[in-house]
């Protein structure tokens, strides 16, 4: 997820993923380059990009791709927003949404990946937090700079307001204020923080913890729900010739990596692990099981934005006040997508897509 703690404008392109991920210069010649800046460090919610490269997708289409990591100090979307950036950004849409309407920059969704939230909150059995409206009174652990925006959507929904009802508190992208019981509730996403509770030892029985020691909240159910990784580009890039065909390009053979690792969970893991992941095999195989089912099925097709999940996404965005008001057409385009459908053979919707089942391992190794 995009986990930028300092909204700052970062301009200078950083260093890539990593050598597993990039393509030889004898390999780039000829070929067009392009840049992805992602949102976060090299892990499994990336596979589908990763897998790309390593399977020859982007090459197959003409394209030299760098994956340009990200990390706690990089604002993913303020990168993306520089007129000299990457050429693609990934990230959420509502913080995209934000830059654009502050003047930032011009941003345009031109592909939804993930077609339901990751987000949720987290707390102990026995706190019996089962419902937003049970924050009242309570500390509850946001992500700030954006990525907190469900949660306190969510709390609004039942009138509870930031400091009023309840207090929140900024957490570091790890669970350590929830294991410590510093804080009531913390947000998580299923493939990472979440995954980091079940993965440490319970001082009370000396064994893992499990899911039944907690209570989570998923804001798909609540309502509150917005839309999270997306490819953006910048509108004056793709108005210049010949950049929406590399768009198009670039997405078919992103969408081809996804549906490589739908299909092939164990070898995308392996090829994030190659990446130079800080995280272990155990979590990273956690995480590539969780993502997929965020992606898997696409009712549509992979990358199609849904109206009416972005009318949600921007319903709540004003509510919440983190939008003065909705953005004007063509905040995104779905002809690019379909555009990129073409040449697929592989099942782009993923149906029958079923979820697999990945033990939880001590430390996420």
């Amino acid at each position: 997820m995009v986990r930028s703690k300092r909204w700052v404008a970062v301009l200078a392109v950083v260093a890539i993923v990593a050598a597993g991920c990039t393509t030889t210069p004898a390999a780039s010649a000829g070929l067009t380059k392009v840049r992805v800046q992602l949102q976060w460090v090299p892990q499994a919610q990336f596979a589908g990009e990763i897998a790309a490269v390593r399977e020859g997708y982007y090459t197959a289409e003409g394209l030299d791709v760098e994956l340009v990591t990200g990390g706690p100090n990089v604002a993913n979307i303020t990168v993306g927003c520089a007129a000299n950036g990457p050429e693609f950004t990934l990230g959420w849409v509502p913080k995209a949404l934000v830059a654009v309407e502050s003047g930032q920059c011009d941003l345009v969704s031109i592909a939804q990946i993930f077609q339901r939230s990751g987000t949720r909150s987290v707390s102990w059995k026995d706190s019996n937090i089962t419902s937003p409206a049970d924050f009242a009174g309570k500390k509850v652990g946001v992500w700030d700079f954006g990525n907190e925006y469900e949660v306190t959507a969510g709390a609004l929904k039942h009138g509870l307001e930031v400091g009023t009802d309840y207090e929140k508190v900024i957490q570091d992208f790890n669970m350590n204020a929830l294991l410590s019981k510093q804080i009531d509730v913390a947000e998580a996403m299923t493939y990472n923080e979440y995954a980091q509770v079940l993965e440490a030892v319970n001082p009370d029985t000396g064994e893992l913890y499990k899911a039944e020691d907690l209570n989570v909240i998923d804001w798909n159910t609540e309502g509150t729900a917005m839309l999270q990784d997306a490819v953006f580009a910048r509108k004056a890039w793709l108005a210049q010739a010949g950049n929406e065909d590399i768009s198009v390009k670039f997405l078919r053979a992103t969408f081809k990596g996804w549906i490589f690792c739908r299909d092939n969970a164990a070898k995308c893991v392996e090829y994030t692990l190659a990446a130079g992941t800080t995280l272990g095999a155990g979590h990273q195989a956690w995480m590539m099981n969780e993502v997929n089912p965020l992606i898997w099925p696409s009712p549509s097709g992979i990358g199609f934005t849904d109206k009416a999940a972005w009318d949600q996404t921007v319903k709540i965005s004003v509510d919440g006040k983190f939008l003065k008001a909705a953005p004007a057409d063509g905040a995104y385009r779905n002809d690019l997508t379909e555009k990129a459908w073409a040449g697929i053979t592989g099942d782009t919707k993923g149906a029958n897509f079923v979820k697999g089942t990945v033990a939880v391992t001590p430390g996420g190794n």
